[in-house]
């Protein structure tokens, strides 16, 4: 079978955007008609759409799609979720792990939706502040749980690639809601995510 792509993209702002990275590389003071430079617009806008395709998405809606009933009111981990996002300030990558857990309240939810979530908020132009907000706010509403809790650890590399240039900075955001808020409950949860279990 030969290669097949099957992402989609729209057409129009394909190409607004296409033309606007042909203007900013030729700016720059790049031959926008060298044989390795001429589809890079295009592949550079296509590549935007996705990253940004967050937008398009609804996270609410992903985590009621796959919303049962259940008794079970323990704690539910999922952790080293893979993330990466734009940071708004410069557009450049930062990219980490993050951590969930939430406590059911009559309903859980299919483990998968948590990382998709998760996509949807970083495929935003953010800051880590937020999205560690977003992510925590949206099982809270949707989810009504007894307790959520979201760790997300990150590097940036705004400040990896310029500015201070600190390549092995990372940085650490944390947001607890209900049960989690009790210092036992919140101890449980950052220890259970700092171990590995055999």
């Amino acid at each position: 079978m030969p290669y097949r792509k099957f992402e989609e993209y729209n057409i129009e702002v394909t190409e607004d955007v296409k033309s606007n990275f042909t203007s900013i590389i030729k700016s720059l003071g790049e031959d926008t008609s060298r044989e390795g430079i001429v589809k890079t617009p295009e592949r550079a806008a296509k590549a935007m759409q996705y990253l940004t395709s967050g937008y398009e998405m609804d996270a609410a809606a992903i985590l009621k799609g796959a919303m049962f009933k259940e008794d079970y009111d323990d704690m539910v981990i999922v952790k080293n979720i893979e993330l990466y996002s734009l940071c708004e300030h410069h557009m450049l990558p930062f990219f980490g792990k993050a951590h969930i857990a939430y406590i059911p309240n009559g309903h859980i939810v299919g483990l998968s939706k948590l990382p998709r979530i998760v996509d949807v908020f970083a495929r935003r132009l953010q800051v880590q502040e937020r999205l560690t907000h977003d992510i925590l706010e949206c099982i809270n509403t949707t989810l009504q749980p007894k307790g959520v809790a979201v760790v997300i650890e990150a590097s940036h590399m705004c400040m990896m690639m310029r500015g201070v240039q600190k390549q092995n900075s990372t940085t650490t955001t944390s947001g607890f809601r209900g049960q989690f808020e009790r210092q036992e409950t919140r101890n449980e949860f950052l220890k259970l995510i700092s171990s590995n279990l055999d």
